[in-house]
């Protein structure tokens, strides 16, 4: 990808900035995330038990204390996950780079043809969200084989058969409404219990929702496409 993109223009700027904002990071981010997790996974020292639990909790607390220190605070953070675009041109084109605005040492060393820099930046936010959700769930694993049985069917099965965007679409409109615990729970635990029982991955669903705000048309289409499914099941002759 990295040869294509350097022999090959852009057409144009927005093809520019997709890519550095959404295509690049989305790749790079799980590429991060699988590295971290290989690492987490094969350092841990032993399988179950008190002390699994710990080294998963204590390796939690460690990416919260990253992420507060080095994402949460930075104004391109803000700027990120607010869905803002009018700065774009600035983080996600080539060449635009500002070393005078106290930026991480790491720029020194990145590849100036294939990065903006903020499109790493873009990727650790991607990775941080996928690493926090697989600690989540290591430190408090939701256990389906306990939810019960129904007819002597276990809910181990599970399958979402709908788009992951429409999952996405379904969480918010939960959290939004309020529907589970008075909306009191956050989106990253909805998330992560969500992707437990059907055995998904979401990947970055701040993204994912900011993209769903910029549709053109209908912003709703899987909320609404269950509005129309229920109420011709209504008037079915059952």
């Amino acid at each position: 990808m990295k040869k294509y993109v350097i022999q090959h223009d852009f057409q144009d700027e927005k093809e520019e900035i997709e890519f550095f904002r959404i295509i690049k990071p989305q790749i790079l981010g799980k590429l991060i995330y699988y590295n971290k997790v290989y690492r987490i996974e094969t350092s841990c020292p032993v399988n179950s038990g008190k002390m699994y639990y710990e080294y998963f909790s204590v390796e939690l607390q460690q990416l919260k204390k990253e992420y507060e220190e080095h994402i949460l605070s930075s104004d391109f953070y803000r700027y990120y996950r607010s869905g803002r675009t009018d700065l774009d041109h600035e983080y996600f084109q080539l060449g635009k780079i500002n070393i005078n605005t106290g930026l991480n040492s790491f720029i020194f060393e990145a590849d100036t043809q294939f990065s903006t820099y903020y499109d790493y930046k873009v990727s650790r936010i991607i990775a941080n969200e996928l690493l926090y959700n697989y600690l989540i769930i290591k430190v408090n694993p939701v256990d389906i084989s306990n939810l019960g049985t129904f007819n002597g069917e276990t809910y181990e099965n599970l399958i979402w058969t709908e788009s992951k965007n429409a999952l996405i679409e379904l969480i918010y409109a939960l959290h939004s409404a309020g529907a589970i615990s008075y909306g009191k729970t956050g989106i990253r635990k909805l998330s992560s219990v969500f992707q437990t029982l059907f055995g998904i991955q979401l990947g970055d669903i701040h993204h994912a929702f900011h993209r769903m705000k910029d549709r053109a048309g209908n912003r709703t289409l899987f909320l609404d496409q269950l509005k129309s499914s229920v109420e011709d099941y209504m008037d079915k002759d059952l």
